[in-house]
């Protein structure tokens, strides 16, 4: 609880029981972090914390401000958050199973900035999102045959 409590500080977060709870919860999800507020919600309510749905939607988006998380909007789904990483990585969401795969590709990362430049530019921040299915799955099959 200590390193919650000096990380909210750091962010010049007031050190509160919620906000403790609900970063711990981020920090130790499974799934490398990809959580929703009612996600987080529920996790509390398992861990037997009286926290509402609406604080867990003001102290995320206090997170969000502060920049201990990344709030993410993925096509077709709702907002999902991760903990602030100093490493940059991509994702990827397969729309079977709505998965998040994190994943980082120098040659990706070195065209981008390629391209950027040709174009005379300054390459400042980018987000890649690759959606994805099992390749083999029903719906993979159903769209090679409509071609």
């Amino acid at each position: 609880m200590a390193d919650q409590n000096h990380e909210l500080r750091k962010a010049g977060l007031k050190v509160t029981l919620p906000r403790v709870k609900i970063l711990q919860i981020l920090e130790n999800a499974p799934d490398q972090h990809h959580l929703s507020a009612e996600d987080v919600y529920k996790a509390l309510l398992e861990a037997g914390e009286d926290v509402g749905l609406a604080t867990v939607y003001r102290v995320l988006t206090q997170f969000e401000s502060a920049g201990l998380v990344i709030r993410h909007n993925f096509d077709g789904g709702h907002a999902v958050f991760e903990i602030s990483q100093e490493e940059h990585h991509d994702h990827m969401v397969c729309l079977e199973s709505g998965e998040i795969i994190e994943f980082f590709d120098e040659t990706i990362e070195r065209r981008q900035q390629e391209i950027a430049e040709e174009h005379d530019f300054e390459l400042v921040d980018h987000a890649l999102v690759l959606y994805v299915r099992p390749k083999g799955s029903k719906a993979t099959r159903q769209e090679n045959i409509k071609k």
